[in-house]
């Protein structure tokens, strides 16, 4: 599959994060509509297979890459001062041109270069409930107002999408119209009422990083490990519980929502228990099929694939796993 990267300017505020797995869902809902039921169905055959035709990561901020899932004992330079070590946990993204050096120095070089990208925020939005059958707001006789969460972008800030891409299957061209069809349309949730909209630049091959003679990758966007051959002492991750709904059309179900996914969210490490492919540029697997994640509509697949990088885990690691 072919490596390409994207830049994507927001244009309103998001409801929903930017996040692979639901991308991949939108612009599975923008071939539909763009190309039909049937080029849809012939895209996705062997999904669930290790056929993928796509692959969608996150949006990270541009130039940036998910600092790793790593326990704080193989971080090089850690701190004992409780407020630095406070600190670095809570470093979400690295500088992508920092690959090439040691994975354990990475930490410690993305604390070093912040302040980290300030062109976000997230904030509560007030909105106030509505009876449709009365036309008044609250629900019984007070007045009920909430919250609900907004993500925020900065004038100009872009964002980069990584995806892997099967030419034979979907041109550069298809998808570059299905990604502008969801920027134009608006993404995730409340695109009804302006939001989630973005502008998307050109895209462009991005050739796989990493390390020599790598030895685990490094996961874009939320993906499921579960069941493939991994070496688990040797892999790392955050959980990631995906509480998931049809969108477009199928959001007017009797019942739209899906059965709940467990997944790896994006920054995980995933050490191969054998002999591996390092330039496929992904992992994971298509999950669904069958109504097992959906009883409404049957054949709904998810993503559980992620672009990934390869890396080399750090020395340390190996020597611990050895003295134990």
């Amino acid at each position: 599959m072919r490596a390409l990267k994207l830049a994507l300017t927001p244009r309103t505020a998001f409801a929903t994060p930017l996040i692979g797995d639901t991308l991949f869902g939108q612009l599975c809902w923008a071939i539909r509509h763009g190309w039909g039921e049937a080029r849809l169905a012939a895209l996705l055959e062997g999904y669930t297979a290790g056929r993928p035709f796509l692959v969608v990561g996150d949006a990270f901020p541009a130039g940036h890459l998910p600092l790793p899932a790593l326990p704080a004992a193989f971080w090089a330079g850690r701190s004992d001062d409780p407020k630095e070590r406070k600190k670095r946990k809570r470093i979400a993204w690295m500088p992508a041109d920092i690959l090439a050096s040691p994975l354990e120095t990475w930490q410690a070089q993305a604390n070093e270069r912040r302040p980290a990208p300030t062109d976000f925020c997230s904030r509560p939005q007030p909105r106030n409930s509505l009876n449709r059958l009365t036309q008044a707001t609250g629900k019984g006789d007070g007045f009920s107002p909430y919250t609900v969460r907004q993500h925020w972008f900065a004038a100009g800030a872009e964002r980069d999408l990584h995806l892997r891409l099967d030419e034979s299957r979907m041109t550069q061209d298809e998808l570059a119209a299905a990604l502008a069809h969801v920027g134009a349309a608006g993404f995730g949730k409340d695109a009804n009422v302006g939001l989630g909209k973005f502008d998307c630049g050109t895209l462009e091959d991005c050739p796989l990083p990493g390390h020599a003679g790598p030895d685990a990758w490094l996961t874009l966007a939320p993906c499921a490990p579960q069941g493939l051959a991994w070496g688990a002492s040797r892999c790392f991750y955050r959980p990631f519980t995906r509480y998931g709904r049809h969108g477009d059309q199928a959001a007017r179900l009797a019942s739209p929502f899906k059965n709940p996914l467990l997944l790896a969210a994006a920054g995980a490490l995933l050490a191969p228990a054998g002999t591996e492919d390092w330039q496929r540029g992904w992992v994971g697997q298509g999950l669904g099929g069958e109504g097992s994640i959906s009883k409404a509509i049957a054949q709904t697949v998810h993503q559980g694939y992620a672009p990934s990088i390869p890396v080399r885990l750090p020395e340390r690691l190996g020597d611990m796993e050895r003295a134990a």
